[in-house]
């Protein structure tokens, strides 16, 4: 598929990020460079002082190579805070870029069946790095590329100590490649159980009405505990095992030292070397060690940053794959659903098979059938929420995959079963954070759902503040809501879930109005319903159970054959009664 100007634009602009990152990387490799040859300022010193100073007793010698190591301490410390500063500001950069990204995925990954905890930790990915990017994993991964420097050194120093140092730091690299080999799936395991145990609190936190109402939060808590327990563990072994690694690697190296200290005091007295040399080499050693040694106690952090970086390439190669669709007309003549199959995303299963029929402008659809027959579903794949398995839907014959995203919420309006409101004001809900408001269509879609006197009546009226779930507002008051959130704008298909589960008298007559007016105008009203009050405003009624759409017609037709099925399910019952077919 041809990449649009957009999608073009965006990969150009990624490409240049690649090559800014690469360039930065190559920066901070040079700087990381100047840093450990600066650090060799100990070890030279050492030899100077034991070597020049003690032994010719000059003291302007002695106060000359201070101010000259101070001066190259300071350029050290200078190097050292650019770099520490520059990685932190790549890893806010790096927020910045992907944060937006890893929220959208996160507010789609629900949709297809992951759970809340799941969904959020793309976001912590982001985090994850970003943190990572300011520890001290970083500074030892651009200094161990430096470490042969080191050794050069002492090797110069004398070659006995150059091969000691050398396998020091061999040792200690098996070290590092052991951990990782021991540490990665103990580390993904205890990932995976964090994700569980943080499901399972999300879901009680949402439920907590119900646990309290009947009594089985105790039960729930312990469900949560186990979890707990199993993600402790696999922490804990985790944890247990890059500890034991780094104390290993820590005493191995002092170990390592006090053995060159050993050898290089051996070697003065056999007159080898000179006694300044040894406290060379005991700095430089240690330099050479730190690196490795570092990456051994910070590499619970460099595999949490490799596995969140993972996660996150994979999330960039799935979004580069999409492109933006042309910009259509806005539809106002059709809605066609064609033989459409709908499966459940977390499943697989299938819940809806081969629906289809096709609606004009002007009309109402009535979706009735039993609970659990699939009317949700039919309303989940109307909207997007779930892609069709075969099949298309389609406005104005353009299937929903040609339009843009962001466009098609003007022509669509949607009030799900479950009525959630986003922690913000009414008019934030209503008009869908647009960034302006317009107060005409505001107030129209409030009238048109019956719920602007009572919005009036509050305090700070339109600009009430809902809190988290609209908590604030009764399950009516919310549905009333969400229903002025779908009319907002005029859309021309508008899709309502049991529209009036929550509403009383008034409400269904607000309700009933509302499907009227959007019929008027010329749009189309699709309403899942069990009550029959709701059908009033229809002209079209279909019948979903099983899966399958058994029924599709006008209204009048439908309803009398429902009455007259109903009304022969008694007689059935009889007839096998008198036959024995019953028992």
């Amino acid at each position: 598929m041809a990449l649009t100007a957009k999608a073009m634009a965006e990969h150009r602009g990624n490409e240049m990020l690649r090559k800014e990152f690469k360039a930065i990387a190559v920066f901070l490799f040079w700087i990381s460079g100047i840093i450990n040859v600066l650090a060799l300022t100990g070890s030279f010193y050492m030899l100077q002082i034991y070597d020049r100073a003690l032994t010719s007793g000059s003291v302007p010698t002695l106060a000359a190579l201070s101010v000259l190591v101070i001066g190259l301490y300071l350029f050290q410390g200078v190097f050292d805070i650019i770099r520490s500063q520059l990685l932190v500001r790549i890893g806010a950069r790096f927020d910045r870029l992907l944060a937006p990204i890893a929220h959208r995925v996160s507010v789609d990954m629900p949709r297809f069946g992951f759970s809340t905890g799941e969904a959020l930790e793309r976001g912590r990915d982001v985090d994850t790095i970003r943190s990572f990017m300011g520890s001290q994993g970083p500074v030892a991964l651009f200094d161990l590329p430096w470490v042969p420097l080191y050794i050069l050194f002492v090797y110069f120093l004398h070659p006995v100590l150059g091969a000691m140092t050398l396998g020091g730091a061999v040792v200690l690299t098996l070290l590092t490649v052991w951990t990782e080999l021991k540490s990665r799936k103990l580390a993904s395991a205890a990932q995976q159980a964090h994700l569980t145990r943080n499901a399972i609190a999300d879901s009680n936190a949402r439920n907590a009405d119900i646990l309290k109402a009947m009594g089985f939060a105790g039960r729930a808590v312990a469900r949560f505990n186990t979890a707990n327990q199993d993600h402790l563990t696999l922490q804990t072994r985790a944890s247990d095992v890059v500890g034991t690694f780094g104390a290993f690697s820590r005493v191995l190296r002092m170990v390592l030292q006090s053995a060159l200290l050993g050898a290089g005091a051996y070697l003065t007295i056999q007159g080898q070397m000179s006694a300044g040399a040894i406290i060379a080499v005991s700095v430089a050693a240690s330099r050479a060690l730190a690196p490795i040694d570092m990456a051994i106690g910070n590499w619970k952090g460099v595999v949490a940053a490799r596995q969140a970086l993972k996660r996150l390439r994979d999330t960039m190669v799935a979004l580069a794959g999409m492109t933006k669709p042309l910009d259509l007309p806005a539809p106002t003549q059709s809605l066609k659903i064609d033989k459409v199959t709908v499966a459940a995303p977390a499943s697989g299963r299938v819940l809806l098979t081969e629906v289809a029929f096709e609606l004009k402008a002007g009309q109402g659809l009535g979706v009735i059938g039993p609970s659990g027959g699939g009317k949700t579903t039919l309303v989940r794949a109307l909207t997007g929420i779930w892609p069709a398995l075969r099949g298309a839907i389609r406005l104005d014959d353009a299937d929903l995959a040609q339009w843009d995203e962001e466009k098609i919420g003007q022509y669509v309006g949607y009030l799900p079963q479950d009525v959630a409101l986003l922690d913000g004001t009414i008019v934030e809900n209503i008009t869908r954070l647009a960034p302006q408001r317009d107060a005409r269509a505001i107030v129209a879609a409030t009238k048109a759902a019956g719920v602007h006197e009572m919005i009036v009546r509050l305090p700070d009226g339109y600009d009430t503040q809902l809190g988290p779930m609209g908590t604030a507002l009764s399950a009516g008051q919310r549905q009333r809501i969400g229903l002025a959130r779908a009319l907002y704008g005029d859309p021309f298909v508008v899709i309502m879930d049991e529209p009036n589960a929550f509403l009383d008298a008034e409400g269904e007559q607000a309700l009933n109005l509302a499907i009227r007016q959007i019929r008027a105008r010329g749009g189309i009203a699709v309403v899942v319903a069990h009550r029959p009050s709701i059908l009033a405003e229809v002209d079209m009624v279909a019948v979903i159970q099983n899966g399958r759409m058994t029924a599709f017609g006008p209204k009048d037709e439908i309803v009398a054959g429902q009455r007259q099925a109903n009304a022969n399910v008694p007689k059935v019952v009889e007839t096998r009664a008198e036959t024995g077919e019953l028992a």
